[in-house]
């Protein structure tokens, strides 16, 4: 018996070591976009472990597992940003008396989704202002027509495969003397939209996968458009990429934009239930930058996609309320782990 308890003592201290391994390379994601696409999975790695650990506190392993332990509770620590605490503690979100508040929709249409009319449906029933969109396939340009007489103002951004593309939809005008205008490969398209008072950048963008996909050239490819959004934008998009991730922080550096905390995993694999929703990855995420301040970030039902729709409610700053020392990169954001101000 003893010999079988040290024979699974080895074991997991084993299983505990390899976890490790891929878990302190995601720290160096600047190094290398391959270490980078550890980050992504940090929750998982830190929770299996820290359960490999655990047993190993009652024996010779203890010390090693102590330190293990720390350090999984150190790694899960900064992705709490990122994970949907608002179920356990709910947070009442503070709206200004005296700002209209409007709503965007981010939302990966998923490129053969097999029930377009629950995408429509929930446009119909929220009404956002304004829509980013990823995804956009073919089949979805006519589908999205039926959305014309709500949305007259759109840009659509067509990938060279003719799957990927992203699309803008507003229900307000694009301003005067501005022309919405797209990447050359059909992953961002911006348009600076007309709120009445005041004016906005809005941005979709669809990031492709992390290495050995060639996301972290992708985006310097886009280094150009992320640097021309104006002092005041907000963007949002499928980056598959974590909110902790090199790749999160450098789209926000390159565009001077601070991340937006997650409302939680948006996607999950297709073949898995619903329930396992909880072992997702947050990679939709929402950016903001100048006068932009966001009130609430949430997750919205299924429509048929791999990724859940995000619901953005956001107010524009008169000039005179704007803050005298607002955030001049999003670098000393991503020290904060995307937290907005307060």
């Amino acid at each position: 018996m003893a010999r079988i308890r040290n024979m699974m003592a080895s074991v997991a201290f084993v299983a505990m070591l390899v976890f490790s391994v891929p878990l302190v390379a995601g720290f160096f994601g600047t190094l290398h976009p391959a270490f980078d696409s550890f980050a992504h999975f940090r929750v998982h790695l830190a929770v299996l472990m820290a359960l490999c650990a655990l047993p190993l506190l009652a024996t010779s392993f203890r010390l090693q597992a102590a330190t293990a332990l720390l350090f999984a509770v150190a790694a899960f620590a900064t992705t709490s940003n990122a994970l949907p605490v608002n179920r356990l503690w709910p947070v009442q979100a503070a709206y200004p008396g005296d700002q209209k508040i409007y709503r965007l929709l981010q939302m990966n249409l998923r490129f053969d989704n097999p029930t377009p009319e629950k995408v429509l449906s929930l446009i119909g029933r929220t009404q956002p202002d304004v829509i980013t969109l990823d995804e956009v396939s073919d089949m979805w340009e006519a589908k999205l027509g039926l959305l014309a007489g709500a949305y007259p103002y759109r840009i659509l951004c067509p990938y060279p495969n003719g799957v990927f593309g992203v699309a803008l939809l507003s229900r307000r005008p694009f301003a005067a003397s501005t022309q919405p205008r797209c990447d050359g490969r059909g992953a961002m398209a911006i348009a600076t939209v007309d709120f009445g008072r005041s004016s906005a950048d809005v941005a979709a963008i669809h990031l492709t996968w992390p290495w050995p996909r060639n996301q972290s050239r992708q985006i310097g490819g886009l280094s150009r458009e992320l640097a021309s959004l104006g002092e005041t934008a907000i963007m949002a998009g499928d980056c598959n990429a974590v909110p902790w991730s090199a790749a999160v922080r450098r789209v926000a550096y390159l565009g001077k934009l601070t991340v937006e905390p997650s409302p939680g995993p948006t996607w999950l694999y297709d073949k898995l239930p619903d329930f396992l929703r909880f072992t997702g990855l947050p990679i939709d995420q929402v950016f903001s930058k100048g006068a932009v301040l966001v009130h609430s970030v949430s997750r919205l039902e299924d429509t048929g996609s791999d990724h859940l729709p995000v619901m953005v409610e956001f107010s524009l700053m008169p000039e005179e309320k704007k803050p005298v020392d607002e955030r001049e990169t999003a670098t000393a954001s991503v020290t904060r782990n995307g937290n907005t101000r307060s």
